[in-house]
């Protein structure tokens, strides 16, 4: 569990977390630590809705733009990665704002790693040779808690959970139930908030979204980061956007099929997080309008967070 003082700003894809982030940081003298499992990648831009060069220069921006595409990235690297980022940022005196939407990083920060194997390179490579239909069989056999849960569209999901119960002989549930309930009490003391928009607006501004990452040059940036291993990375070759345009560019369907099956996986990826969040953590939540400023919102987790901050100096400091 990192020390404080901290703040979390979680929630789905497309819900604003970037632009009340930088807002945030402003109001609060902070610098922000991305929580997001592909804008670790150069090159990966477009895609990934990554902070602008001019959004990165007014203020600090940590685990953006840290790695190869060629280089798999995990929870274990995150937690690592992000640990030292945020000692460095309280080492100056500001303040850390954890960003993101990648669920299992959070978890991974505030409530360790659980026991699960590292990776076999013999097994892996055997899964990942079986058909994903026959890979759901045997998890529903095996694991129906996991099965019911997990994304039973993402092969590398899959595959890392029957991976760990076939190398331990016990159900990937189970391991991930024993994550630290000490650490997840103290997660839950943190100023943890979440971002929700009615269903009618989140998908609008993801439908808008895509629409905008294809006219920016999402197929151009797909064929730049193929050239350089995209299709070799298991993780990232599976995000959301990237997955679809490669097997447009394989001749699977046409960009007008391609442009609003992203849509559609994006909305279902994002009440996933919303349902993901809800379950994993005590979240603070904020409803944004439709109509609502951005400044407006921060400035209330501003006042939120400052409060949260005098109650425990309170507590920590009682009155003779």
């Amino acid at each position: 569990m990192i020390p404080p003082p901290f703040l979390v700003l979680a929630g789905p894809t497309a819900v604003g977390k970037s632009e009340i982030a930088l807002l945030l940081s402003a109001r609060l003298n902070g610098e922000i630590v991305s929580v997001d499992s592909m804008q670790v990648y150069r090159g990966m831009d477009i895609g990934t809705a990554k902070p602008s060069l001019g959004d990165r220069s007014r203020v600090p921006h940590h685990l953006i733009d840290m790695l190869p595409i060629t280089e798999v990235f995990d929870a274990a690297k995150f937690v690592q990665l992000a640990s030292s980022a945020v000692a460095d940022i309280q080492a100056r005196s500001r303040l850390p704002i954890l960003c993101g939407g990648t669920g299992l990083y959070f978890k991974a920060l505030f409530e360790g790693l659980g026991n699960a194997p590292p990776g076999d390179p013999v097994l892996r490579t055997k899964l990942e040779a079986t058909a994903l239909a026959d890979l759901l069989q045997e998890l529903a056999q095996l694991d129906p808690a996991t099965y019911e849960r997990i994304d039973q569209q993402n092969p590398r999901r899959v595959i890392r959970a029957l991976e760990v119960i076939r190398l331990t002989g016990r159900p990937f549930s189970k391991q991930r139930a024993a994550w630290s309930s000490i650490a997840a009490t103290e997660a839950q003391r943190t100023p943890f908030f979440g971002l929700l928009r009615s269903s009618g607006d989140l998908r609008r501004r993801i439908d808008t979204r895509v629409e905008e990452m294809f006219t920016r040059g999402l197929i151009a940036e797909t064929e730049r980061l193929k050239k350089c291993g995209l299709e070799n990375n298991p993780n990232a070759s599976q995000a959301l956007g990237y997955k679809q345009v490669l097997e447009h560019l394989a001749g699977a369907r046409p960009l007008s099929e391609t442009t609003e099956l992203v849509k559609i996986r994006t909305r279902q990826y994002a009440k996933r997080q919303t349902t993901w969040f809800r379950r994993q953590f005590q979240l603070n939540w904020i409803p944004i309008e439709p109509d609502q400023e951005a400044n407006d919102v921060a400035a209330r987790i501003a006042r939120e967070f400052n409060n949260s901050r005098d109650k425990k100096c309170e507590t920590r400091n009682p009155k003779s």
